[in-house]
């Protein structure tokens, strides 16, 4: 099991990095104390949880429990687990600003943040030096830190991008998990036609009606070229999914057909792409 212990400045963004790790399919948890950590790691390495990849966010808000780290990670390295330290850091003026833009005080503060800034600071020192990575996020926005933990700790750099694909009906609601959603509803609708209105867009007498629109065509290549034309974009703000949504009145004829068309079309692009059809059976 590979392990990462993410520790470092309060308000350098550790929780920003947890996120990353959870999304990354890392086994995470936040603030244990480390005298926990083997025998969590234990546990994790028992049955078929099939956990190789675990993530430890340990920091000054366990007060006397954080002077356990040092020697825990030895005990770990001991035990033959492979262990990573990321120290997170910031300026100091950074870190107040942080601190006073959300209102929220430092986990030391005594008569102010920043006097709890320099006592982390100063007992965080030999934890820095010993640290397999250290990241300073003073001008980095979250999107950045994300990718640069990408980088640092993905064998493969270039995450495969994911496409999922729905089809649905406006009459039953919008599909709330969609990024992103195209309203086919000004095709010809295949259910006002007698021998069509019983099948489903996912026979070929639906699909090559719909399909043979001039109107569908272009509407089908002008969204393909939205799709990879945005694609980079999401990426380089930290999102490898995106949830594309198409839908018609019913979500059985127009909607269907077009989702499937795009599915392949996007397949044979390269896209790692899935396709569902939510509401294909009606209610």
């Amino acid at each position: 099991m590979d392990i990462i212990i993410v520790t470092g400045m309060s308000g350098a963004g550790k929780s920003s990095a947890y996120d990353c790790f959870e999304d990354l399919g890392y086994y995470c948890i936040d603030n244990l104390p480390p005298a926990l950590i083997k025998s969590v790691l234990e546990l994790l390495g028992q049955g078929k949880r099939d956990v190789e990849q675990a993530v430890f966010v340990i920091d000054m808000r366990g007060g006397e429990f954080f002077n356990d780290l040092k020697n825990v990670l030895a005990d770990i390295s001991a035990s033959g687990f492979a262990c990573k330290i990321l120290f997170l850091d910031a300026s100091d003026d950074i870190l107040l600003r942080r601190f006073n833009e959300t209102r929220r005080s430092h986990p030391l503060a005594g008569r102010s943040n920043l006097e709890g800034i320099a006592q982390e600071r100063s007992c965080l020192l030999e934890m820095k030096r010993i640290s397999d990575f250290v990241i300073d996020t003073s001008n980095m926005k979250t999107a950045a830190l994300k990718e640069e933990i990408r980088r640092i700790f993905l064998q493969n750099a270039d995450k495969t991008f994911e496409i999922s694909i729905l089809s649905f009906g406006f009459k039953y609601g919008l599909p709330v998990e969609a990024d992103m959603v195209f309203d086919v509803r000004f095709i010809p609708n295949p259910f006002y036609v007698p021998e069509l209105k019983e099948l489903t867009g996912k026979s070929k007498e639906v699909s090559d009606y719909v399909m043979d629109q001039a109107i569908s065509r272009d509407f089908k290549n002008n969204a393909l070229k939205l799709i990879e034309a945005l694609i980079p974009g999401f990426a380089k703000e930290g999102k490898y999914k995106l949830n594309i949504a198409f839908g018609c009145t019913g979500g059985r004829h127009r909607s269907v057909s077009l989702a499937e068309a795009v599915y392949k079309a996007l397949g044979e692009a390269g896209f790692e792409v899935s396709l569902a059809h939510r509401d294909i059976g009606g209610i």
